[in-house]
């Protein structure tokens, strides 16, 4: 019989976040399914990316406990972090590149850091990668200064595959971009997601995002997170949890989801009629 914590790639318990006198999150249990797509939304001064880098090991609670892979990472050696590290991929906000390194260069420096290895081998992992995210290879030799707001947000994105790892973790991945290129970075992910197996942990705003790729949206409210399928935070009856799911960019998200479905389903049906 399988381990049931085996399934779990990401859990927390008790997790207290403060600064100062401002509690952040105030005893946040969670769960992340190895496989799954969650997503992480919440009011502004909810603690979304303080979350982020608290599961990444960038911000140390004031008490909890959080394991990752099935290691302690509160209670990890260095050199233990280091191996953890190269299991997880991060996709800041805006790509966060390093301007004075071309894309090619970006994609390399976890590979410098974590496993030497030639250099051609290395700009070979980097093409792969650039492929990968869906950018032509001619980006490789360019800085992030002669690149769109899509383009770095694939950059970045590239980088943080470098290693392969089992979870990526995104801040904002589509913030700052068009509906068009929103959408194409949306497919990207829950393409990845599915051909190299990913956990995707992601803190976004976008509710067309949430509605196109996520399994389950993890809410913070009150300081505390509610975790649960659409469907359940649709039913929910806290007040910002309705008008963030009911308002207007909710309802138009739910209704193009629910056209992209219907445009399926037909799509299903007549290849089935001429099968």
């Amino acid at each position: 019989m399988a381990n049931p914590s085996n399934d779990i790639a990401i859990r927390a318990h008790g997790v207290v976040n403060r600064f100062g006198a401002q509690t952040v999150h105030d005893g946040i249990d969670l769960e992340v399914r190895r496989g799954e797509v969650l997503g992480i939304v919440g009011g502004s001064g909810t603690g979304k990316s303080v979350l982020l880098r608290t599961l990444i090991g960038l911000q140390r609670p004031v008490s909890g406990h959080i394991e990752v892979l099935d290691r302690d990472i509160l209670h990890l050696r260095e050199a233990e972090q280091r191996e953890l590290d190269q299991h997880f991929g991060v996709l800041f906000q805006d790509g966060a590149l390093f301007s004075s390194l071309t894309v090619a260069q970006n994609i390399e420096v976890p590979l410098r850091e974590h496993c030497p290895m030639p250099e051609a081998l290395m700009a070979q992992i980097a093409a792969t990668k650039i492929a990968m995210v869906g950018l032509p290879e001619e980006a490789g030799d360019k800085f992030p200064s002669q690149l769109s707001g899509g383009m770095r947000k694939r950059s970045g994105l590239a980088r943080s595959l470098a290693l392969d790892p089992e979870i990526l973790f995104l801040d904002e991945p589509t913030a700052g971009l068009d509906p068009i290129a929103a959408a194409a970075f949306d497919r990207l992910i829950g393409d990845l997601k599915a051909s190299l197996g990913l956990t995707v942990v992601m803190a976004t705003h976008d509710l067309d995002t949430l509605f196109a790729i996520c399994d389950r949206v993890a809410v913070l409210v009150d300081k505390k997170i509610r975790i649960g399928t659409l469907a359940d935070h649709l039913e929910d009856p806290h007040p910002w949890i309705r008008a963030y799911f009911h308002g207007p960019r909710g309802r138009a998200a739910l209704d193009g989801n629910n056209q992209q479905h219907s445009a399926i389903d037909v799509g299903s049906q007549s290849l089935a009629g001429l099968a």
